[in-house]
């Protein structure tokens, strides 16, 4: 119930399992009823004493920041009581604790009382059922000896009615409070929670033999230690695993921020590469570090100048020494994390070619990581599906076309034949290309206004003025070397060397005077509409270059 305000239907809903949960534990309450109160109690008081650190924040502190379970969520008690104690006196084991149950969101007063209703329902249901099988039988008592393996029957029949009528309530409250749909709403519950509840129901099993043994309940708290340590072992895991996360979207929201064009990027890598590793079989213990390596790839961006990653001109020599640096950037950054394993070698490798022409270390084929060349493929793919600054995205089918072009001197034909089969059966999702029907065009560049011609010599200009600036000269960018035109991914502008694919545009000469335009066709820069007029005298007009190839 993650709703801060709890509307009428679902106050409703809480107050018939109130009415339900009384129903259940008054017959316990009769005067004459047999019920066993020194268990009672005392079952009820380790239940709460379970709770307490829950609550307790000076305890939360002493345990790590991490009490060993959820508020309302260590169940060998409760499930203990349901195999020794008539159903209403059980259910009454249950109202200490869920009243102390920490509370986090507000308001606390009806939450407490749903949990405590739904709790006490529960367990008169998990106790009902046991009676029903026989548990008194089963269990023995004093120097009769449990029935085995019969008294495993009552005891998994106790805990799965636990784990239903405790997850049939949470989906009701789902409905009643979110307004989920009901075919929806118990989506996963079951399946989350069934393990869990029969890893207690084994322990609650365990309490009640010993306590109907010859050595009585004190016997059966030592089986509470183990249980507990055990759930407090679980919760650190799933903290640690949290601390994870979160690491892992703070490096890539930083990434997103610096290089806007590329936001949502590293997730779509992410999703591909586990899409490739699936249909490749790895284990499922390698998928998540998969996930992390897609996620982190361009995560050395951190360390590239931004006026580099955000340029929109083809990139100098000197730039593109200075993007192609961006592997071992991240690869020094992510060093340290010990989880990420074999991540950080694709973090390294992951524009590693397979004839060897990549970067940073030119090693080819099986050389190359096997998660890399993974992230290999999938960025590349994403890269060519998405729109950026310098290029418009591509259809899918051309995207896929490409690769295979590519596999085999830039990726491992494996890899691309595992993506061609994942998007065969689970499809991609991508924004609306260029190249699609009804596709926006991209917004057109607004030229800057001419500035009027001024002389050589004179007075500086204000620049507090208001009129226009007159422009200073350019310098036009070095071109690039005509060995490098034309060799596919590892030449041109590979700013992002993402796709790192060829153009696949000839070059072809423009006009005297007339720079030629770039290969993804946009409209006019504004230094491009001013024309060889606005060129300062004496600067020649730069050569026509067509860049090769899409950037990293």
């Amino acid at each position: 119930m993650g709703v801060k305000a709890i509307p009428v239907t679902a106050r409703v809903y809480i107050g018939c399992a109130l009415v339900g949960a009384a129903g259940c534990a008054l017959p316990a309450l009769r005067p004459g009823a047999p019920v066993p109160w020194s268990a009672v109690a005392l079952l009820g008081v380790l239940y709460a004493v379970c709770e307490v650190p829950a609550r307790c924040r000076i305890l939360g502190r002493l345990l790590g920041g991490t009490s060993p379970m959820g508020a309302g969520s260590f169940f060998p008690v409760l499930l203990a009581s349901a195999l020794l104690l008539p159903p209403s006196a059980a259910a009454l084991t249950a109202l200490p604790g869920a009243l102390l149950a920490r509370v986090d969101e507000r308001p606390a007063g009806v939450r407490r009382i749903w949990r405590t209703s739904q709790l006490l329902i529960t367990v008169w249901a998990a106790a009902l059922v046991a009676e029903t099988l026989g548990r008194d039988e089963a269990l023995g008592k004093g120097p009769h000896a449990p029935d085995f393996p019969y008294a495993l029957l009552p005891a998994a029949a106790s805990a799965l009615t636990f784990c239903l009528v405790l997850t049939a309530l949470d989906g009701g409250i789902r409905i009643a409070a979110e307004r989920i749909p009901p075919r929806t709403a118990w989506r996963g519950l079951l399946g989350r929670a069934l393990a869990p509840h029969a890893v207690h129901g084994l322990a609650g099993l365990m309490m009640a033999v010993l306590w109907r043994s010859a050595y009585g309940p004190v016997a059966a708290l030592f089986v509470l230690l183990p249980m507990y340590i055990s759930c407090w072992v679980f919760a650190q895991y799933h903290r640690e695993r949290a601390a994870h996360q979160a690491t892992i979207r703070a490096l890539v929201q930083a990434v997103d921020i610096k290089d806007r064009y590329t936001r949502g990027h590293s997730e779509r890598v992410g999703r591909a590469s586990v899409l490739i590793a699936h249909e490749l079989g790895m284990a499922e213990e390698r998928l998540e570090i998969l996930r992390f390596a897609g996620i982190l790839h361009d995560v050395g961006k951190l360390g590239v100048p931004t006026r580099v990653l955000r340029k929109d001109g083809p990139l100098t020599p000197e730039e593109r020494r200075i993007i192609e640096l961006h592997p071992e950037y991240g690869h020094e950054m992510v060093r340290g994390i010990g989880f990420l394993g074999e991540a950080r070698a694709a973090i390294l490798h992951h524009h590693e070619r397979m004839d060897g022409s990549g970067y940073p270390y030119g090693l080819s084929g099986s050389q190359i990581p096997e998660f890399a060349r993974v992230v290999a493929v999938a960025d590349a793919f994403d890269a060519m599906t998405s729109t950026r600054s310098y290029s418009r995205a591509r259809p899918v089918a051309t995207a896929v076309a490409e690769l295979e072009r590519c596999a085999g001197t830039h990726f491992d034909p494996r890899m691309v034949r595992a993506l061609v089969r994942a998007l065969d059966r689970h499809g991609w999702q991508t924004d609306v290309t260029a190249d699609e029907p009804g596709a926006p065009p991209p917004p057109p560049r607004t030229p800057a206004p001419r500035a009027p011609a001024t002389p050589a010599a004179g007075p500086r200009a204000d620049p507090r003025a208001t009129g226009p600036r007159t422009p200073e000269p350019r310098t036009p960018a070095p071109r690039a070397p005509a060995a490098a035109v034309g060799k596919g991914p590892a030449s041109g502008d590979t700013r992002a060397a993402e796709g790192g694919l060829p153009a696949r545009v000839p070059a072809t000469a423009a006009p005297a005077g007339v720079r030629a335009p770039r290969a993804d066709a946009g409209p006019p820069t504004a230094a491009e509409a001013r024309g060889p007029s606005a060129r300062p005298r004496g600067v020649s007009a730069p050569k026509a270059h067509v860049p090769p190839g899409g950037r990293a």
